[in-house]
């Protein structure tokens, strides 16, 4: 096992002291906990939580219930443009209301009634860049794509934005802070990425950087992650700023050492054992690892140390390099086991099609971690979702499995990682979703009863699907001729609040009920 130069990775810190950042102020210090919480239902940011579980529990959603799941046809939550993040859900918001924020391409920020779908408030942002005017991608327009996040204490949703003064010749990703309330800008913000951040010598520069990950929030300081386009056009990095809520101005920034190493996938910007977390795409030419196709772990104030114990990387990570088979198409997840060594693991999937378990508390640096396998036989580019159970952790993802139960297959697939020395995991059920969502996971009890995995056929059958979480049995078939919705986009992801489980779509909010019991 050998680890890369320290100097082959950039991290700079700008007019801002490690102590600072330490003794920012915002919300506490966030761990593995998963799941939502049934005395609050909020959905804050991407997944539910900070280790992006995609868990959610609520009382409603028994595989009875589910199976009685139906299309609200009377909440029509109108939006404008192409919907990639995922909605948030805040209540006691804009006099007492329950607000869904909903972020779009048109660089629209919605602030609907959850009861109803009507418009409380609506924020636009400025003007997206027209996909005519990016040296490649395949969004059009290019306006808010990764999904924003809330802060409860102080009302405010923090978001980046591409936006353009002047029709699309000059491009400008901007942070954001909105009030809840009203949707209006706080003191102080937005910050032009563009304008100010620097990091290793290296200028970030608009054009050719995409902000996909949902961002993140630890110690008070907002984590906002970068990747290129889809066409891998330009000289783009690797990007991982940290702004200190009280003084975004004062941020840290971490680049990746090569061109590309790309952190880009929807659930990315990981929080766990209080740390940040998050996977790398493929390097451009690099002949040294270079930070590309890792798992990464940032300390505080994003700090990373480039030791073996904070990244790992494949030992054919120049293959997949030179391959393009990212480690960093989906988000890494932090799994606990009950007993057996290691306990503390973090699973990452990849483009290649591969599983690979690694051990938490030490990443161990470039090698073979604890385990991997091929678990499907295409590209994986999801947001996994993670439960617990006694004696094991399933973690479910899109994919097509090679290793499925006879007479299972699809799209979908489930993994179950078992406590052991060391620890394994299987592939437990396949199914078919019909589409590119990425799934949530709902019990009835935070005990973990009725888990049911849910997920959309984006850009497929735009049905929502619904199956058993231990086994795949299906649960719910995606609703009769009427409750197929209209322009999903790949990887999309649903939230579930109070019995009603919302997705966001092109133009429109879709609200599912489960019907009360007579």
């Amino acid at each position: 096992m050998r680890g890369p130069r320290r100097a082959v990775l950039a991290l700079v810190m700008i007019a801002c002291s490690l102590a600072l950042l330490q003794c920012a102020g915002g919300p506490p210090k966030s761990g593995d906990t998963i799941g939502s919480d049934a005395a609050d239902p909020a959905v804050l940011q991407y997944h539910g939580d900070a280790a992006r579980s995609g868990h959610y529990v609520d009382a409603a959603f028994t595989k009875a219930g589910a199976s009685r799941v139906k299309l609200d046809s009377n909440f029509i939550g109108k939006i404008a443009g192409p919907t990639y993040a995922q909605p948030l859900y805040l209540e006691n918001v804009a006099g007492g209301k329950k607000l869904l924020i909903v972020a779009t391409e048109q660089n629209f920020v919605y602030g609907l009634d959850a009861e109803t779908g009507a418009q409380v408030w609506r924020a636009s942002l400025g003007a997206p860049v027209p996909l005519t005017k990016l040296p490649c991608g395949n969004i059009s327009p290019l306006g808010i794509t990764g999904t924003p996040i809330i802060d409860e204490g102080s009302h405010t949703v923090y978001l980046d934005a591409m936006t353009t003064p002047d029709g699309g010749r000059t491009k400008q990703h901007k942070i954001f802070a909105l009030s809840v309330d009203d949707g209006s800008v706080r003191p102080g913000w937005p910050l032009d990425v563009s304008a100010k951040v620097k990091a290793g010598g290296v200028a970030f520069d608009s054009a050719v950087q995409n902000q996909r990950p949902g961002l993140a929030l630890l110690d008070g300081v907002l984590y906002v992650a970068y990747g290129g386009h889809w066409g891998d056009c330009g000289s783009y990095r690797g990007w991982i700023l940290g702004l200190p809520l009280r003084d975004p101005y004062s941020y840290t920034a971490w680049i990746s050492g090569a061109r590309g190493g790309a952190v880009w996938a929807p659930g990315n910007l990981v929080v766990s054992d209080s740390a940040l977390f998050a996977t790398t795409g493929n390097t451009f030419g690099a002949t040294t690892w270079s930070g590309g196709n890792a798992i990464l772990k940032f300390n505080a104030a994003s700090s990373f140390n480039s030791t073996p114990t904070d990244f790992f990387a494949p030992l054919d990570w120049k293959r997949l390099d030179d391959d393009d088979l990212d480690l960093g198409g989906s988000n890494p997840v932090p799994i606990n086991l009950s007993h057996g060594q290691p306990a503390r693991l973090m699973l990452a999937l990849g483009k290649d099609g591969k599983a690979y378990l690694t051990n938490r508390t030490n990443l161990g640096g470039i090698g073979v971690g604890v385990s991997s396998r091929k678990v499907a036989s295409d590209s994986i580019i999801t947001a996994p979702a993670r439960f617990d159970t006694d004696d094991a952790v399933y973690v479910i993802f899109k994919g097509a499995g090679v290793d499925c139960p006879q007479g299972q297959g699809g799209d979908l697939l489930a993994l179950k990682v078992s406590s052991g020395t060391p620890p394994t995991f299987s592939t437990v059920w396949c199914a078919q979703q019909n589409g590119m969502g990425s799934p949530i996971v709902t019990t009835s009890d935070a005990a973990g009863s009725d888990a049911i995995a849910w997920s959309v056929g984006a850009e497929g059958d735009n049905r929502l699907h619904g199956f058993d979480a231990v086994t795949g049995r299906v649960v719910f078939a995606g609703g009769g001729k009427g409750e197929a919705m209209t322009g999903v986009r790949r990887y999309q992801t649903p939230i579930v609040v109070k019995g009603r489980l919302y997705v966001a779509a092109d133009n429109r909010v879709y609200r599912f009920s489960v019907p009360k019991s007579k």
